[in-house]
């Protein structure tokens, strides 16, 4: 018996469903958190059967360590995406970065993340597992903010100016995570905007002396 030529290859269906299984575990933990989300949840939200999810991942933790990889890719694709949505240049420019920044630190990815955060810091193994990652992806956004910001880091202040923007950020971002916190977050955007540019401008100054 030959295949449809309307059928996708087997391996190609196992692809597809392993992919359905992991972003499904991904928005499980972004919604339940880590000891709520279980294979039969995942495969739930995947639209495949508890026994096809474990054929593909035979246990939670095969599952879960396939998931932070997962997790890892879809936090370092939203960074590129930041990348070209570089604002133009023109007024309220540090505001409109700090806006594509603060995307970063919400959406369903970075809460995913915190749940594995929250088991990772009373578990060794999740720890060594996710600590590399979660240090390269800081490399990766620092950097970017550099970018965004047109600054120089080589200004001595410019280094730590930016990264207590990002720690500020994501300070916002948990904030947000209880309840729909955008209300007060835009004057406060509007505030810390307002003190970034003068201390940039400052520091830049102070180099230029």
């Amino acid at each position: 018996m030959t295949q449809s030529a309307a059928s996708p290859p087997q391996q190609d269906r196992s692809r597809i469903t392993q992919d359905r299984l992991l972003d499904a575990a991904v928005e499980a933990l972004a919604e339940h958190g880590w000891s709520a989300t279980t294979v039969g949840l995942v495969a739930e939200r995947a639209g495949v059967s508890r026994g096809a999810a474990q054929h593909h991942f035979p246990t939670r933790d095969v599952l879960f360590t396939a998931a932070i990889d997962r997790l890892v890719a879809a936090r370092s694709k939203e960074v590129e995406a930041v990348v070209h949505a570089l604002p133009e240049r023109g007024p309220q420019r540090t505001r409109k970065v700090l806006d594509h920044l603060f995307v970063l630190y919400n959406g369903a990815s970075f809460r995913a993340s915190v749940a594995v955060w929250s088991i990772a810091s009373t578990d060794a193994d999740l720890l060594t597992r996710v600590r590399p990652f979660e240090a390269r992806l800081g490399r990766d956004v620092h950097k970017l903010a550099v970018s965004l910001l047109e600054v120089d880091e080589s200004i001595p202040g410019v280094r730590a100016t930016i990264q207590a923007t990002l720690d500020f950020l994501r300070g916002l971002a948990l904030a947000n995570l209880l309840s729909d916190d955008s209300r007060r977050r835009r004057p406060v955007l509007d505030a810390w905007s307002t003190m970034l540019d003068h201390r940039l401008s400052e520091l830049a100054a102070y180099r230029g002396r």
